[in-house]
């Protein structure tokens, strides 16, 4: 751990805060003692730091980070960038974060952000170059980076194990896929605490659309529901809009045409509101379908 870091931190966040040595360390400690945790001469108990922490408005946790990662800024960087493709499916643009920082010390020398690359890759072999066999194997080689205890998987260990159920589903494995995804299920419900909101509706989400494709529709409208009852509540608009138009999905298949376009409308107001075109575009045209559906329906009395 390296403490001068960690000062040199404090010391960057007060000044940008426009805060006096003085002004941080009232009510914490005395402002001598700020002087030398900015220099590095020593390091704060845990409790001071959690206090310097709050009243310089990050998680005390990044001052840990960036003590054993000194780049932390930069690593975390990498990561948002390659969250943001892999959501938005810019499965390029992943590859092209990956080939210039797989051989990163910053990532090579720490398997928590090896893993992170080792994810990311394993999504590409499958969805770039149509591996899925690769890009499995390359998952599990994630996963093992830190999985020490079978008993316990960890939060991103049970994300990279939604990812390998991901492409089973893909490959329409779906036995497989749908093993994998409760497994994950299982695992996650042991956690005491998770700290992305939006892994427990991902994979309400990926279990609904298997349960969908073999047409059990209850059973996937009963995981859409969890996954929507979950986003709301954590005030989560990902990926609330993917629930409403797998509902929406279910309904049509079961000749349910206007539950169907009751969910689809929710979907597009969800999808403009993240402003994404592509999906409310598609969604419209769904919506000309269902329209038309429901007018033949009341017009004769039967199915189109």
């Amino acid at each position: 751990m390296d403490f001068s870091i960690i000062g040199q931190r404090i010391r960057e966040l007060r000044k940008s805060l426009k805060l006096s040595q003085e002004e941080l360390a009232e009510g914490i400690c005395t402002q001598a003692q700020i002087s030398k945790i900015e220099k590095g001469d020593v390091y704060p108990y845990a409790n001071t730091l959690y206090l310097i922490s709050q009243k310089l408005g990050v998680d005390v946790n990044y001052f840990f980070e960036i003590g054993s990662t000194p780049r932390i800024d930069y690593v975390n960087e990498v990561f948002r960038q390659l969250r943001l493709a892999r959501r938005s499916l810019q499965f390029e643009e992943m590859e092209r974060i990956i080939k210039v920082e797989e051989k990163n010390p910053l990532f090579t020398q720490n398997n928590k952000h090896l893993q992170m690359i080792l994810w990311n890759k394993g999504l590409c072999e499958h969805a770039v170059y149509k591996n899925p066999e690769g890009g499995i194997k390359i998952l599990w080689e994630a996963i093992e980076l830190t999985h020490t205890n079978n008993k316990v998987w960890t939060e991103r260990e049970n994300e990279i194990l939604i990812a390998i159920g991901s492409i089973y589903s893909e490959e329409g494995r779906i036995e497989e896929a749908t093993d994998i995804f409760l497994t994950a299920l299982e695992n996650l419900e042991q956690l005491v605490f998770i700290s992305d909101n939006t892994i427990l509706p991902r994979l309400y989400y990926n279990l609904a659309k298997v349960y969908g494709k073999i047409e059990n529709y209850d059973e996937s409208n009963y995981y859409c529901q969890k996954g929507i009852k979950h986003c709301l509540s954590k005030d989560n608009l990902y990926p609330l809009g993917e629930l409403h138009y797998q509902v929406c999905f279910n309904y049509e298949k079961q000749n349910k045409f206007e539950e169907a376009l009751s969910y689809l409308n929710k979907a597009v107001i969800i999808f403009e509101l993240i402003d994404d075109k592509n999906y409310v575009t598609i969604l419209e045209e769904g919506k000309k379908f269902l329209l038309e559906k429901i007018e033949h329906q009341e017009k004769t009395g039967h199915i189109l």
